[in-house]
């Protein structure tokens, strides 16, 4: 693409969804069962950490059961591909994204496959459950061990990295996303006073929808790996 080097892109709830996995707030997903404010906030889990805990324990292990989809699979060869820059900010916490091939990604909102030590703040690969407290793999603590999420009131991970790119980027594209999650919901206009081009590919306008400069609707396993060929030149 002519005069494009450095690229961003975050990606939402609807790159997984044609993979199985429950989208954020649509009709028949996954905090419909639970209020948010009974599974993903500190004030939850100190309340009650077994809900929590059982919780995230299903979501850990019915992400282990899906499998990456064309939209995961057509931004792994992009990030293989791309000679310039390449960011990928997933506000996912399955692990599509790596299982495809992706290299060059941070997730924002954590992930389901990892445990975080309160005690000793380190963070382990974790497939298994943490309903029985086991130790951490790091330090030996008992019972310390959480859900390496980002929960409603706590702070994204590696936002300086992000916003660092964002103020680089020729190119900002926002991948099945809802624009109603902040701070990614911001990253377009972010990227905008920088002078990058913006692009939306959404199953339907997203709230923010009219900050991008282009749209594209329909399904990201459709949309996605068609956008990375004209990328790459294909």
């Amino acid at each position: 693409m002519s005069g494009i080097n450095n690229i961003v892109i975050l990606t939402g709830a609807g790159v997984s969804a044609e993979s199985g996995i429950d989208t954020f707030r649509d009709a028949g997903g996954l905090w419909e069962q639970h209020r948010v404010e009974d599974v993903a906030t500190p004030e939850a889990f100190a309340r009650d950490p077994d809900l929590v805990l059982r919780f995230y324990d299903m979501r850990r292990a019915a992400i282990q059961t899906k499998r990456p989809n064309a939209a995961h699979e057509a931004l792994a060869r992009l990030d293989a591909a791309w000679p310039g820059e390449l960011l990928i900010v997933t506000q996912n916490v399955d692990d599509l994204h790596e299982r495809a091939g992706a290299k060059r990604l941070i997730h924002i909102h954590g992930e389901h496959l990892n445990a975080w030590c309160t005690a000793c703040d380190a963070r382990s690969r974790w497939t298994g459950t943490l309903i029985e407290r086991p130790a951490c793999p790091a330090c030996g603590a008992a019972g310390m061990l959480r859900p390496d999420v980002v929960w409603f009131g706590e702070m994204p991970y590696r936002m300086d990295e992000i916003y660092a790119a964002l103020n680089r980027a020729d190119l900002f594209v926002s991948i099945g996303t809802s624009g109603a999650v902040y701070p990614a919901a911001g990253f377009v206009r972010e990227a905008r006073q920088s002078g990058a081009r913006t692009l939306e590919l959404n199953m339907e306008p997203s709230q923010g929808s009219h900050w991008f400069d282009a749209a594209r609707h329909g399904s990201a396993g459709a949309l996605v790996p068609a956008w990375v060929d004209e990328v790459l030149g294909q």
